[in-house]
Order: C-alpha cells, then structure tokens, then sequence
C-alpha cells in the first residue's frame, strides 16, 4: 500500500490536539460494538464508549457506527484507520 507523503505539520488541516469523528461500518452482529470500543481504547485511552453513534442498516444487517477518538498526530489517526480497515468485522472505515 502507497502512503501519501509526510505532511509537515504547518500544512496538515487537523490541529492536534482535537475530536475526530471516524465512521465504521461492519456486520450488525454481536461483539462489534464491543470489537471497534477495544480497537479505539488502543488508540484514545479516554475514550469513552457511550458516545458512539449508532446506525443500523434500513434491512439490519449492517451497523454503522461512529466514534470520536481525540486525535493527537497524523500517526496516531494513520494506524488507528490501518488497524480498523484491517479488523475482521469492519468492512468499511470513512
């Protein structure tokens, strides 16, 4: 996979620290809410798992949700999105 090249910080659109909404979107199934909470945790340990927003699918098969991590480096937000497109219950992170 091509990473874009490094943005030097003066240039980045995001101010660190900040709140940065991430939509996932997976399989509405047990254990996912719990599964993307783990995988947030990892990367915001103040992250609280009551703000997640949740969308059902109109059919119900699919879950969207949206978490708000507080994003402090463009490294941080990079591994955080590689980690959860690479999770098995994800099948898509915006």
């Amino acid at each position: 996979m091509n990473l874009p090249p490094d943005i030097p910080p003066e240039q980045s659109l995001i101010e660190y620290p900040s709140q940065f909404p991430i939509k996932v979107m997976g399989a509405h199934v047990e254990g996912f809410v719990e599964a993307i909470t783990h995988v947030a945790l990892q990367f915001d340990p103040g992250f609280d798992a009551s703000t997640i927003e949740h969308r059902p699918s109109k059919g119900g098969n699919y879950l969207g949700l949206t978490i708000t991590v507080t994003a402090t480096s463009r490294e941080q937000l990079d591994e955080l999105y590689r980690t959860l497109t690479t999770h098995p219950m994800v099948k898509v992170v915006l």
